[in-house]
C-alpha cells in the first residue's frame, strides 16, 4: 500500500474512503482531481493508494475502505471473499469504455494456423499471470476450443506488472513483440490493444490475423462494500454519474481515466471471467489465492 493507513481499523462513517491501485503516476492526478471536484459538490471523500489489487480487495472486505476502483479480476475476488465473510459487494459505477470488450489471440499473417485448433503443438504468448484480458480470458477461450494447456499448447507468459491485474500492459506489449520477432506462434491481447499496438508500430499493419476471440466481457467497476455508509455511497454514485464531459474541470481527468461518461455498474459482464478463474484455479470459491507462483 502506498499511503499510510492503520490496518487494524475500519473506515469511519463521516468520510467516504476509497482505494485505487497506483499502476501509473497518472492515478494520483486523476483521483486528486476527482476528489477536489467531489468535495466541491459537498461529498466528504478521500482515497488511499495501493501497490496491488489483492491488498486493496482484502482491505475493502475488512471494511478498512468503503469503495475500491477495481479491475475485473479484483471484482471476482471481492465478491467471493465478501461472501465468505458474510458480506456483500456491489458494482456502483463503471466507465462507458468498460462494457462489452473482447480479447483476441492473433498469429502472424503468414502463419499456417487459421483456427484455434491449428495451434496444437504451438507456443502462445500472454501477458502477466493476473491479466484478465491478456491471459485468463483468452487462454480460457482456447481451452473452450478444445486445447489442453501444457499438453496441446505451451504458454509463454510475460510477467510484467504482476499484482496490477493487467492494468500495466507491459506484458501484453511484450507478447506482441515476441510474436513479431517469431519467438512465439500466437499472442493474446485485448482487442483495443491489437489496434493500439499497430498504431505504435509494434505490430505492422496487416502483419497479423485474429484466429480466436473471446465473448464480450466487462472491465473495471467501483466496488462498494455493504458496510459503507449508505448515504455517502449513494451520493458518490450520483456525483460520478453526473460528471459531464463538457465540464472543463473534469474533462481532462475523464480523458486520463479513459472514459467520456460513467455508467451504472453491472455484473453480468463478469460471467466469462468467473469461469476462467475457476478453470485456471486462480482463486477458490472463497476468494483465496490459489494460482501457483502468483506473488503480487
Amino acid at each position: 500500500m502506498t499511503a499510510n493507513a492503520d490496518s487494524t481499523r475500519t473506515a469511519g462513517s463521516d468520510v467516504l474512503l476509497m482505494g485505487a491501485v497506483a499502476y501509473d503516476p497518472k492515478v494520483v492526478t486523476i483521483w486528486d482531481g476527482f476528489r477536489r471536484w467531489l468535495i466541491g459538490h459537498d461529498l466528504a471523500v478521500d482515497y488511499v493508494l495501493y501497490s496491488n489489487y489483492e491488498r486493496q480487495v482484502e482491505d475493502l472486505v475488512a471494511g478498512r475502505i468503503h469503495a475500491a476502483w477495481n479491475s475485473p479480476l479484483a471484482w471476482v475476488r471481492a465478491r467471493r471473499l465478501a461472501a465468505a465473510h458474510g458480506a456483500t459487494v456491489s458494482a456502483l459505477v463503471m466507465r462507458d469504455t468498460d462494457q462489452d470488450l473482447s480479447s483476441v489471440v492473433v498469429v502472424r499473417a503468414d502463419s499456417p494456423a487459421h483456427s484455434a485448433g491449428d495451434l496444437t503443438g504451438c507456443v502462445v504468448a500472454t501477458g502477466a499471470i493476473d491479466s484478465p484480458q491478456a491471459t485468463l480470458l483468452p487462454i480460457d477461450a482456447l481451452r473452450s476450443a478444445g486445447l489442453r494447456v501444457g499438453e496441446d499448447l505451451t504458454i509463454r507468459r510475460f510477467d510484467i506488472g504482476v499484482g496490477l491485474h493487467g492494468d500495466h500492459i507491459g506484458g501484453e506489449r511484450a507478447a506482441a513483440r515476441a510474436l513479431m520477432a517469431g519467438l512465439v506462434d500466437g499472442a493474446c491481447m485485448i482487442d483495443a490493444n491489437h489496434l493500439a499496438f499497430t498504431t505504435e508500430g509494434i505490430l505492422n499493419p496487416g502483419a497479423t490475423r485474429i484466429i480466436c476471440q473471446t465473448e464480450p466481457f466487462d472491465h473495471c467497476n467501483m466496488t462498494v462494500i455493504d458496510s459503507a455508509p449508505a448515504a455517502l455511497a449513494a451520493r458518490f454514485g450520483e456525483l460520478l454519474l453526473a460528471m459531464d464531459y463538457s465540464d472543463p474541470e473534469v474533462r481532462p481527468l475523464l480523458d486520463l481515466e479513459g472514459l467520456t461518461a460513467w455508467r451504472p455498474g453491472r455484473v453480468s459482464g463478469y460471467r466469462a471471467l468467473e469461469q476462467a478463474v475457476d478453470n485456471a484455479g486462480f482463486y477458490d470459491a472463497e476468494g483465496r489465492i490459489c494460482a501457483a507462483g502468483y506473488r503480487p
